[in-house]
């Protein structure tokens, strides 16, 4: 399949470097994407494309929309990253048309509520069905699902609504204990932060702690603290001050809490040796 962009070039995706590198592919950066897909017309393009190729005409009809208008929303698409052309012979012996596809694969995700800010942005997982059933990451019904559809036997409609359908009643299952879960994280979130305003006097201190709390079994990023609070001192200065942080969660634990968890449950990082 062809794609004529110049990747040298700066205003390009590649070279404007807003993606993340995944191997060989690359995956545009969390910002990028919203404003990319803030536009609905972006958005209805991409949904009709994902169910065949297009052509700009085509989509322009379809949607209502100039053509001239479409052929602008198609480059934004293709410089990020979003979509790819092939140029395809015209069967009325024209010149060569571009017919567009789409080339995007990942998840956005992001909570928001009184006490909740959660952003998360992942590639979604290549390779065959195969490939997908022997990740462990499947239900045994969807494993199924994958080992059925292997190969290249064809796969009817009748057939395919049915797979569809059961995926989604999982996906409406799964959405639905990640919701309770989001709100119950919010709800722990709450609670901790009237204990937080209580045990530490500063802006800087209480900040950094809620930084620690949006990954607790993570190490703490000194130069990331520094670049979001703007604090202006040496970084031996930020460690004395974390160090203390670390001291006072360790020692106010009182012991009372008990979690199912196995060999593998990392701790949190400042109760680590």
């Amino acid at each position: 399949m062809g794609y004529w962009l110049n990747k040298n070039n700066p205003n390009h995706f590649y070279g404007r470097g807003h993606y993340l590198t995944l191997g060989w592919d690359a995956m545009v950066d969390f910002d990028r994407a919203i404003e990319i897909l803030s536009n609905p017309t972006r958005r209805e393009i991409l949904k009709r494309l994902v169910r065949e190729p297009h052509y700009p005409l085509q989509l322009s009809e379809h949607l209502d929309v100039s053509q001239q208008a479409i052929v602008k929303h198609l480059n934004v698409l293709e410089e990020n990253g979003f979509v790819e052309c092939e140029k395809v012979a015209s069967q009325k012996g024209g010149p060569p048309k571009k017919i567009y596809t789409v080339q995007q694969s990942f998840s956005l995700r992001m909570d928001l509520g009184p006490d909740l800010f959660r952003m998360k942005h992942t590639p979604l997982p290549k390779g065959s069905p195969i490939n997908l059933s022997s990740s462990r990451n499947m239900s045994d019904s969807a494993i199924n699902i994958a080992n059925r559809i292997s190969g290249k036997r064809a796969v009817s409609i009748s057939e395919g609504a049915g797979y569809i359908s059961h995926i989604q009643g999982m996906l409406d299952s799964i959405d639905a204990e990640r919701d309770s879960l989001v709100a119950l994280h919010q709800h722990v979130l709450k609670r901790v932060s009237k204990t937080v305003d209580g045990e530490f006097e500063t802006y800087n201190e209480r900040s950094i702690v809620h930084t620690i709390l949006e990954n607790p079994t993570r190490p703490l990023d000194l130069d990331r603290v520094a670049r979001d609070l703007m604090i202006h001192s040496n970084k031996r200065d930020m460690k004395i001050v974390v160090e203390g942080i670390r001291g006072h969660l360790a020692n106010t634990n009182n012991g009372e809490v008990f979690l199912p968890a196995d060999s593998n449950t990392p701790l949190p990082w400042w109760v680590q040796g």
